[in-house]
């Protein structure tokens, strides 16, 4: 827990220091829906609250950089479900890899986010606003149980790549399923 909020605390203040939210509002897709908010967003639309979309499988971080592990979060969404900025940044990479149509948003000197497979919707060196449609789903990934988005953060450094949750991105208040409930202890003595 403390772990996430030090990563997003250190987001934050990178992307204030690159200059907060770039691009300009209008046009097809740039208006972020209102229940993302803090200039954040998911990057596909689910049916849970806030529109959430289902995890079918979180990140798993490696122990090495090549050892097992799952370098990102699997979202539930079907083929050309829309695609979009989960925060503000510049659109650095877009192109096939392995097969697969990827899209890479740098959102901070050395923050970049991941989207698999997409067929993007933007050019290299658009400046996107969190929310804004990026992209469109294709197909399935082989290592998904059903159709998903493979949305991964990398931070570069001196020693090379380090892959991070790319939930830490998104806001407590987004990534909660819902209101806070009081449930009774059993059990427990008065």
């Amino acid at each position: 827990m403390a772990f996430t909020a030090v990563w997003l605390t250190m987001v934050t203040a990178l992307l204030a220091a690159a200059g907060g939210a770039p691009g300009g509002a209008g046009g097809p897709g740039a208006a972020a829906p209102a229940r993302q908010g803090a200039g954040r967003s998911w990057p596909v639309a689910g049916q849970g609250p806030r529109g959430r979309p289902v995890v079918l499988r979180a990140f798993e971080a490696p122990a090495t950089p090549w050892g097992p592990g799952h370098r990102g979060a699997d979202l539930r969404a079907g083929p050309g479900a829309a695609v979009r900025a989960a925060a503000p940044g510049e659109v650095v990479f877009t192109g096939q890899v392995a097969g697969r149509g990827v899209l890479v948003l740098r959102i901070g000197p050395d923050l970049r986010i991941t989207y698999e497979p997409v067929r993007a919707a933007v050019a290299v060196g658009a400046e996107v606003a969190a929310g804004q449609r990026v992209g469109v789903l294709e197909g399935a990934l082989a290592h998904c149980p059903e159709a998903c988005l493979h949305w991964g953060l990398l931070r570069s450094g001196p020693g090379g790549d380090v892959y991070l949750d790319p939930l830490s991105l998104l806001p407590r208040s987004i990534r909660r399923g819902g209101p806070s409930r009081l449930l009774p202890v059993f059990g427990v003595s008065r």
